[in-house]
């Protein structure tokens, strides 16, 4: 009886092992699949991330913060050009403060409105581009600018458009 028992709970212990031998490779091979599946997955987003910068790289390349020789221009004259860029726009956007007729924006607003310049494009160390509406009317403006040694900004108008109404 004793034998029966040894070879029941032998045969019962080899099941047993068989059994989790068979799951746990199972489960190893669901494992390997999900890890190739990040894997795929991580690359695919790297390539993405790669994709965007150098995306991002090209549309910032008229920007005065990443122009090396505007910023020099700006060093020479003993301007910081992280302080620099907020006031220029700062002082473009007080002009839609002026009462009357704008004096970037060389159209008349729509009836009862005002033309305003929305947003501010530092391009480098002279120039300028903005976008302006009343609402109704849009359009862009080219601009140049200069900063004397008293941090005080002109701007010129060089050229501009407005959109046509559909």
């Amino acid at each position: 009886m004793k034998q029966k028992i040894l070879v029941y709970v032998s045969v019962f212990s080899v099941l047993l092992v068989l059994f989790q031998y068979v799951n746990s490779k199972r489960q190893l091979e669901e494992q390997y699949k999900r890890m190739e599946s990040f894997q795929k997955k991580i690359t695919q987003y790297k390539d993405s991330i790669s994709v965007l910068q150098d995306e991002n790289l090209e549309l910032s390349h008229f920007n005065l913060g990443r122009n090396e020789d505007a910023i020099s221009y700006f060093e020479n004259k003993d301007f910081n050009v992280a302080e620099l860029e907020p006031y220029i726009k700062d002082q473009l956007y007080e002009t839609n403060e002026v009462k009357g007729e704008h004096p970037i924006v060389p159209y008349a607003a729509s009836a009862g409105r005002r033309m305003l310049i929305n947003t501010v494009k530092l391009l480098n160390h002279k120039w300028i581009i903005a976008d302006f509406t009343d609402g109704q009317l849009w359009g862009e403006v080219f601009l140049t600018y200069q900063v004397s040694e008293d941090k005080q900004v002109t701007f010129q108008v060089v050229e501009s458009f407005l959109y046509p109404l559909n």
